[in-house]
């Protein structure tokens, strides 16, 4: 593989929503997911009203890259090779002596080569994401709550009543009728919430297509959220922008499932019902469609451009949902929004709240999202004590094997790219090059500092 990527070889451009093209002000953003799930579980499922009251430094708890096992309470943050690198039960860090009584140098119970791991299951749950985060904030509170009640309570039940709150806040009619907490909320002071898209990226965006580049965005949201957040981050006419939109896209369903079990669908657009209404057989050609999967979109695509393999690139934020589905069932170049990059520098967030925002809501701020966890460390590498009269040695994270197995390039944010010229080189991840050459414009600084470190 080449050792360079540039988007001017590509001949569709596409990308995700949520974090992707439309970034949060995630402070706000975080609280108000954590109060729409805290507020239900009180609410409809007899919680302990404790869990409606969060602190500012609770919110240290939240690191990119956890693992909950849904059976013990425990999250855990793992090594590239599968073993333990820390723990907690609930929001209480296990100390090394816990940590090595129940993990010991293992592999992690539920570890599997990278393809084999899904991101979800039954038995456990990965926090990969900013809208998943509060909610993991929310569950080791509950562990806390239902360990503290039931006298070292040792196997949980929880998980079922967390997934009823994702369906009360977040289910398809949600929006349109105005259920929880989350969409009212954004619908009523979406300024609060969302960063309007800089200038340089939608110059840039017009830029891909004067260049004849085809524009997809793929989002799980659904269609009324979806226009909601493009007129308020783009305008009226971002459809104009895309040749072809699909909402409710179900990723990563949508790159791993075959035709005929995730069909596009016709979508009633603009009527007060947002509908989907026809399944169809094919993809025939561009519009704004519901659900699908990518050999269909990839049949079109070949159409629209007069090319047997049309070159995609896919921008995207969640390894589980976009970049691994993208590159492991589609073989799309990837390119990941790591806004970790941003709060990497000595943990100090990169500026990112518009001067006219500043003072408009007052109050204690949580923690950004993308700064360093006092209590999970680097999202990037860890420490692994050494055997005694030996030195602890530096690993790689999971998570940070993953961002260079999977992903052509990471960066934090569409607008640090947006000023290139379309032909420029990016150094993509490769397996033969440093573990540094893919990230742009910099390496995470630990990452700089610690060259060469223990790869199992």
């Amino acid at each position: 593989m080449a050792q360079h990527f540039s988007l001017a070889a590509c001949d569709v451009v596409g990308f995700d929503l949520d974090h992707t093209l439309c970034r949060y002000n995630l402070p706000e953003s975080a609280l108000l997911i954590y109060n729409s799930f805290a507020q239900f579980l009180v609410k409809e499922k007899g919680y302990d009203k404790e869990l409606l009251t969060v602190t500012p430094e609770d919110w240290d708890f939240c690191c990119k890259g956890l693992a909950l096992d849904l059976e013990d309470g425990n999250f855990i943050k793992l090594a590239d090779n599968g073993t333990v690198l820390r723990a907690s039960h609930g929001t209480k860090m296990m100390p090394p002596e816990a940590l090595a009584a129940a993990y010991g140098r293992k592999e992690w119970k539920h570890f599997m080569s990278d393809t084999g791991m899904a991101c979800r299951s039954g038995k456990y749950y990965f926090y990969d994401n900013y809208f998943d985060l509060p909610g993991a904030l929310l569950c080791a509170r509950v562990v806390d709550s239902l360990t503290k009640q039931n006298n070292g309570q040792k196997t949980f039940d929880f998980w079922k009543d967390i997934v009823a709150g994702i369906q009360h806040n977040y289910k398809m009619s949600a929006f349109k009728e105005n259920c929880g907490i989350y969409f009212p909320e954004i619908k009523r002071d979406p300024g609060r919430y969302l960063h309007t898209c800089p200038e340089s990226v939608k110059k840039w965006l017009q830029q891909l297509k004067n260049a004849g580049k085809i524009l997809l965005l793929i989002t799980s949201s659904h269609s009324d959220y979806c226009r909601l957040l493009c007129e308020y981050i783009l305008g009226n006419d971002f459809t104009d922008l895309f040749d072809i939109v699909i909402t409710n896209a179900l990723k990563p369903g949508f790159f791993s499932h075959l035709p005929s079990q995730r069909p596009f669908w016709t979508l009633a657009l603009f009527s007060e019902k947002d509908e989907e209404q026809e399944a169809l057989p094919s993809l025939d050609k561009p519009g704004w469609y519901s659900q699908g999967n990518a050999v269909h979109l990839y049949e079109l695509l070949k159409k629209m451009t007069g090319r047997n393999e049309p070159k995609v690139v896919y921008f995207g934020d969640s390894m589980h949902s976009d970049i691994f589905p993208a590159r492991h069932y589609s073989n799309w170049e990837t390119v990941l929004i790591l806004e970790e990059l941003r709060g990497d520098r000595d943990g100090k967030p990169e500026e990112s709240e518009p001067l006219e925002k500043k003072g408009k809501y007052e109050g204690p701020k949580a923690k950004p999202l993308n700064t360093l966890s006092k209590k999970w460390g680097s999202f990037f590498i860890d420490s692994v004590s050494g055997l005694e009269n030996t030195e602890d040695s530096l690993v790689y994270t999971w998570s940070c094997k993953r961002i260079s197995t999977y992903s052509t390039i990471a960066i934090p944010s569409l607008e640090a790219i947006a000023e290139l010229p379309l032909d420029y080189k990016f150094s993509r991840f490769c397996s033969s090059n440093s573990k540094t050459a893919g990230y742009y414009p910099n390496p995470p600084l630990i990452l700089s500092n610690n060259e060469t470190l223990t790869t199992k």
